[in-house]
């Protein structure tokens, strides 16, 4: 699996790099924002670790880049930034995944092993099929159309299965963020798929892998 970090502590990005390369994965690091592209336009990956906080183009923009040209390859960001807004960010451009610093790098390979090495990266949940690159789901193999709003709820519901999403994150894929329109919604999802979504009274909602 190749892998493409960019992490601006040179410290932090060689023992990520050293740990990744312990469990078997390839990886080329970036300090700058600016570096991804050039690696990007003469290899291709199969992930991109992206922290936020770097020199010159940051995280964001970087993922943002990639995504207008066509790039689908999934995303994970690994970010000091807590606040609510951009986490949300970080979803609304694409990526798939989020890991607050600091952490441990093992949850991160559970993460990518648990995500990006299954054949195909198709998902299977509660008997509904997911996949995260073209967002396509479906349901005993017919393909079920969501709106943009509803496929982004899946979206962020489905890559932290088995987690709490905050409900202040879920909402902010709302036309007219509150918290009546995303029950609403969560409603419409779990009546179209026949899943089962968990609202954890005061934290937000999940969708257990049973």
């Amino acid at each position: 699996m190749q892998i493409l970090l960019l992490e601006d502590d040179k410290i932090l990005c060689e023992s990520l790099k050293e740990y990744l390369e312990s469990e078997g994965y390839s990886v080329d690091t970036a300090h700058r924002g600016t570096e991804v592209f050039d690696l990007t336009f003469s290899k291709s990956y199969d992930l991109y670790i992206l922290d936020v906080n770097v020199p010159g183009t940051d995280g964001f923009d970087v993922l943002t880049e990639l995504k207008e040209s066509g790039d689908e390859t999934p995303a994970i960001y690994i970010t000091a930034l807590t606040d609510i807004n951009s986490i949300s960010k970080g979803f609304r451009i694409g990526a798939e995944d989020y890991i607050k610093k600091p952490f441990d790098p093992e949850e991160l390979v559970i993460r990518i092993k648990s995500k990006y090495e299954r054949p195909d990266r198709i998902i299977e949940i509660q008997g509904v099929t997911y996949d995260p690159l073209d967002k396509t789901v479906r349901k005993d193999g017919e393909v079920i159309g969501l709106g943009d709003v509803q496929a982004n709820l899946f979206h962020a519901l489905v890559m932290r299965a088995n987690t709490v999403v905050d409900s202040y994150t879920l909402m902010d894929f709302l036309e007219h963020p509150n918290a009546n329109a995303l029950r609403v919604n969560l409603a419409k999802l779990k009546s179209k798929l026949g899943i089962e979504i968990k609202n954890i009274r005061g934290q937000g909602y999940m969708i257990e892998d049973l």
